[in-house]
């Protein structure tokens, strides 16, 4: 797929990840609609970027979102969807690890609501996470959310095609999700990657080059890409 002159719709593309992509997106010519619950925070978005609200756990307002802006060739979430329980397993708020699922039922009403408004060419790409596959300790929901949307994707894959949905699975990423700052945060990223093949954190648009290269790819669908820095190699 050239992307240039698509049209391009991403969920979370505000911020992290989802807006690294918007910016690569539009730098290659796309006509991107970055979308997120509150997008008059939006910082820095390139010039043609338009803006619109959705919460993905709303399933008629993104239904009528999509139907707005249809056709689409490329479709994009990295929207988290909520909050994510972290800590052992045995001792979590079983509420809260209920609640981490709301990345996967966003992602599924991505799916389920935006297959419907994409072009037969089209390009599906979801963001999981590397726990999905190496589960580190106090990463649970984590990693049962990620695997559960890296199985949806290689389950609806072939149910949709010719049109393709992928999933890019991204390490220790440096994001604004990330409350700390200053020292405390490059001391936080040095741990936790110490033992990586690659010990940094990775940058948004290390991964949004792997979202690009999935929409562009006509010869991929169903897999995941890894964008890790080695997590999944272990130490």
């Amino acid at each position: 797929m050239d992307v240039s002159g698509k049209k391009a719709v991403v969920f979370g593309g505000t911020s992290g990840i989802g807006l690294a992509a918007v910016r690569q997106l539009a730098a290659l010519g796309a006509d991107v609609v970055a979308v997120s619950r509150d997008p008059s925070k939006a910082t820095d978005l390139p010039d043609g970027v338009s803006t619109m609200a959705c919460d993905v756990l709303d399933r008629d307002g993104m239904d009528e979102l999509l139907a707005a802006c249809a056709p689409i060739d490329i479709l994009v979430s990295s929207a988290t969807g909520g909050s994510r329980a972290i800590g052992p397993f045995i001792e979590m708020d079983m509420d809260g690890y209920q609640a981490s699922f709301d990345k996967l039922w966003g992602y599924a009403n991505v799916v389920r609501y935006g297959t419907h408004h994409l072009t037969d060419e089209g390009s599906i790409v979801l963001v999981s996470g590397t726990p999905a596959q190496r589960t580190k300790p106090g990463q649970t929901s984590l990693g049962s959310v990620g695997a559960a949307v890296e199985q949806m994707a290689r389950a609806v894959a072939p149910e949709i095609a010719p049109k393709r949905l992928n999933v890019v699975s991204p390490g220790q990423i440096d994001t604004p999700m990330n409350p700390l700052e200053g020292e405390a945060r490059d001391k936080a990223y040095a741990a936790a990657t110490a033992n990586h093949v690659i010990p940094r954190a990775g940058k948004p648009d290390e991964v949004a080059k792997a979202i690009v290269f999935l929409a562009e790819n006509d010869f991929a669908t169903g897999t995941v890409v890894h964008v890790d820095g080695g997590w999944i190699l272990g130490s």
